[in-house]
């Protein structure tokens, strides 16, 4: 089989095609052939070495494609089911064929197809734990999403709107229609616009830190919270400090693999209530193309390799 593989960290350049045997599912673990991968912030800064790994390694965490066979102990999957969900490097979903946890997986949304449901996991559960575990929303809830039309933040807009929370999203102006399509209820140009002159909110969903989270609190409700998804790298020591004070909830949110939540995110999908926005598409042999525009951080919706 095929697959990306890094021998050392680096730039984009270090990730390289090869060839190699196809791995043995092991126990509760399923052999999945990849139709698509999706491409996440968190690929690249792995392969740079932002987060600690072994040599040599296969970046990628999200995937969709078909169980090719079902290895010792496992019970929820059979050949020939489309799947979606998570896998780890150095086992990464840059390849033809993966051996994954049977736990991080879940039957495809019927609705999408393979790229659509590569989109999906990690950046759907990013949405989904923080408002339906940390601070479940629903009717009657302010929710401020910052990026709101990135990758997690699309996504986020929708989750919320279908817990029938009222949803605020900052982004550029050029952006706006299409996250109005969305559902989103009021929208703030964050390059012309202060975001905290005129919003009461009961929760924000912040993926992108620094002075974004000090100024966020001044946005909430007592008793409401900050949830930071950025992930490992800022100091958060500043917004902590704030929070504190103000009597305020503020969460380092980081996301767990589930197989249940993945199959929830499929209802909602099937039942048109979420949908994932696409921004380019490309071959397995272009993923240092892809981790390039991924780290410009001008990507709208989310990127992803077909295998």
């Amino acid at each position: 089989m095929r697959k990306i593989q890094q021998d050392s960290f680096g730039g984009p350049d270090v990730l390289r095609i090869v060839e190699t045997e196809k791995p043995v599912p092991g126990d509760g673990q399923v052999l999945v052939r990849v139709h698509a991968a999706g491409v996440n912030p968190a690929d690249w800064k792995i392969r740079n070495g932002l987060v600690v790994g072994d040599l040599p390694l296969t970046v990628g965490l999200d995937l969709s494609g078909v169980v090719d066979s079902a290895g010792p102990g496992t019970t929820r999957f059979r050949p020939g089911d489309e799947v979606y969900g998570v896998t780890f490097p150095p086992n990464g979903s840059y390849a033809e064929y993966v051996a994954v946890s049977e736990g991080t997986l879940a039957l495809k949304p019927r609705s999408f197809d393979h790229v659509e449901a590569a989109a999906l996991p990690i950046a759907a559960l990013t949405a989904w734990q923080p408002f339906t575990r940390l601070f479940p929303v629903g009717p009657g809830h302010r929710v401020l999403v910052h990026a709101a039309a990135g990758g997690v933040g699309h996504l986020a807009v929708q989750i919320a709107k279908a817990r029938g929370a009222y949803v605020i999203g900052t982004a550029r102006e050029a952006k706006h229609a299409f996250l109005r399509d969305l559902g989103t209820d009021e929208l703030l140009d964050y390059t012309t616009s202060d975001f905290t002159k005129s919003q009461v909110v009961d929760v924000v969903l912040d993926p992108i830190s620094g002075d974004y989270g000090p100024r966020s609190l001044d946005t909430l409700e007592p008793g409401g919270a900050l949830i930071d998804i950025v992930g490992h790298g800022p100091d958060r020591t500043e917004v902590r400090r704030k929070a504190e004070e103000l009597g305020l909830r503020f969460d380092e949110f980081y996301v767990s693999p589930s197989g249940t939540d993945l199959a929830e995110i499929a209802t909602l999908a099937d039942a048109g209530s979420l949908r994932v926005s696409i921004a380019e598409v490309l071959p397995l042999e272009q993923a240092a193309k892809a981790h390039e525009l991924s780290e410009s951080g001008r990507v709208q919706g989310k990127l992803v390799l077909t295998i």
